[in-house]
């Protein structure tokens, strides 16, 4: 561990730097890193309504979370809940890394704070961004089951254990995070890495990226192929026999998916790349190049935790109902419109089925019989 005259006397060791030592990287972007995060923070959406309403804003990931918890709470259904589990994630992950990490301790105190603090912080900021990514693994494999197994989706895909899901993976990202309690910081520490540092920089890059990506990989390349094997087959079929349903095309939930995926992998490159170039090659303090390139990723990186609600409103048309709903302070009326309906089917379809049952009787009774029914027998 670092200390404490380390961190709190920066200043005072610049002024006796040692000659063979190299001189502390500048920060080439400025303030610009600050304004950036200042607004992934702080975006939000005003209410529309009156004049009292509009004072009150939703940050984008709030209302994401309103929005999904309505539709998971009417529709009952898994996916929602873990689609909700990835937005809090994200919330977590902004609180943690961005307002307190970054903006907190290094642009306000300077990182001057006790070092206790500093490696708690980190271990939190690590927790909550491993939730934030393997969040997305049983949406994942939820989706593939639903494709590919349908009949075991219905048996096993159900609210209570989509709940019991999120939680086991939101006790292991916290169990994961306790070891970058000892995470290196790249922005002070000039000395070569250690066997320490090495081993928690694979594991983070593996955690973080290579073992969600190849989950992520391998799922979306068997729903892809399923899909692509079922619409040969109804081509197939229209050819040799008669006409049947039209084929299937790629649904809005699959293409969601597809969506997050890739935008989490090619936002989180850039950073695993800086990483281990930073561990193998030159260092963050030394090199204002790789500096940049950290300052850079890092950005790129966080963008993944504002950017599923613009995702959630060009795909799905349930959710942008939603949100306009949250914003129009509509709630309740929703619920009993679709509710409605069903009570009255049954009876309808009776009601039908008597009256064209008594339609059927009587014109029975009104045809005259068949001249061979009404001969007597000679």
């Amino acid at each position: 561990m670092t200390d404490w005259s380390n961190v709190t006397a920066s200043g005072h060791q610049e002024l006796g730097l040692k000659p063979e030592e190299p001189p502390k990287s500048k920060c080439v972007l400025g303030f610009i890193p600050v304004i950036y995060y200042s607004i992934l923070l702080c975006v939000g959406v005003p209410e529309v309504g009156s004049a009292e309403d509009r004072r009150n804003q939703y940050t984008l990931n709030i209302l994401t979370a309103v929005a999904l918890s309505r539709l998971a709470s009417r529709t009952k259904k898994a996916l929602y809940y873990y689609l909700l589990a990835v937005t809090g994630s994200d919330i977590l992950s902004q609180l943690f890394i961005i307002f307190v990490g970054f903006l907190l301790e290094t642009a306000v105190f300077h990182r001057d704070v006790p070092v206790l603090l500093l490696h708690s912080v980190s271990a939190a900021e690590f927790a909550a961004n491993h939730a934030s990514i393997w969040s997305t693994v049983p949406l994942t494999v939820d989706r593939y089951v639903a494709l590919c197994h349908p009949l075991l989706h219905r048996q096993i895909s159900y609210p209570a254990r989509a709940r019991k899901i999120i939680a086991v993976v939101l006790a292991l990202s916290l169990v994961s995070g306790v070891p970058f309690f000892w995470w290196s910081d790249m922005w002070r520490n000039s000395d070569p890495p250690t066997a320490l540092d090495t081993v928690l920089v694979w594991t983070h890059v593996t955690i973080i990226y290579f073992l969600p990506c190849s989950i992520f990989f391998v799922l979306n390349s068997l729903i892809i192929h399923t899909l692509r094997v079922r619409k040969t087959q109804q081509r197939c079929q229209e050819d040799s026999g008669p006409k049947s349903a039209p084929p299937r095309r790629l649904g809005k939930t699959t293409a969601m998916l597809l969506a997050i995926t890739s935008v989490f992998s090619v936002l989180w490159a850039p950073r695993t790349v800086v990483v281990i170039y930073h561990l193998y090659v030159s260092s963050v303090h030394r090199d204002w190049r790789v500096h940049l390139a950290y300052d850079l990723s890092n950005m790129l990186a966080m963008l993944n935790t504002a950017v599923n609600f613009f995702l959630y409103c060009f795909v799905s048309k349930p959710f942008r109902g939603a949100v306009r709903d949250v914003l129009l302070l509509r709630g309740p009326p929703l619920y009993i419109r679709r509710t409605l309906p069903h009570p009255q089917a049954p009876t309808n379809a009776s009601i039908s089925s008597l009256y064209s049952g008594n339609n059927k009787r009587s014109q029975r009774d009104s045809i005259p019989l068949s001249p061979r029914r009404t001969r007597k027998p000679s």
